[in-house]
């Protein structure tokens, strides 16, 4: 009797599509603990920031630019990695 919690998609697979499944999904939460990461980073780097850009002159803002580097990274790897761990976990 098939599992009804799977997707349609997810109820008739070989063990190497369920080895590729499992794959792709610790790949997802790999990126999103690294997304976790670079937005603790980044939430660090704004006390410097901050001071770098009241202070510094022209656009020189070193600290600034690493803090909103480090934002896009973290949700570019938050995301990507919400994208690849959809679909349902081996264990409910």
């Amino acid at each position: 009797m098939p599992n009804m919690l799977l997707p349609q998609e997810e109820r008739n697979l070989t063990p190497d599509q369920v080895a590729a499944l499992d794959k792709r999904r610790q790949r997802g939460l790999m990126l999103q603990v690294m997304g976790a990461q670079f937005g603790f980073v980044a939430i660090l780097l704004t006390v410097w920031a901050g001071q770098d850009f009241t202070y510094g002159p022209g656009w020189i803002h070193p600290m600034g630019y690493y803090m909103i580097l480090a934002g896009i990274l973290s949700l570019i790897c938050c995301l990507s990695g919400s994208v690849l761990r959809r679909g349902v976990p081996e264990f409910n």
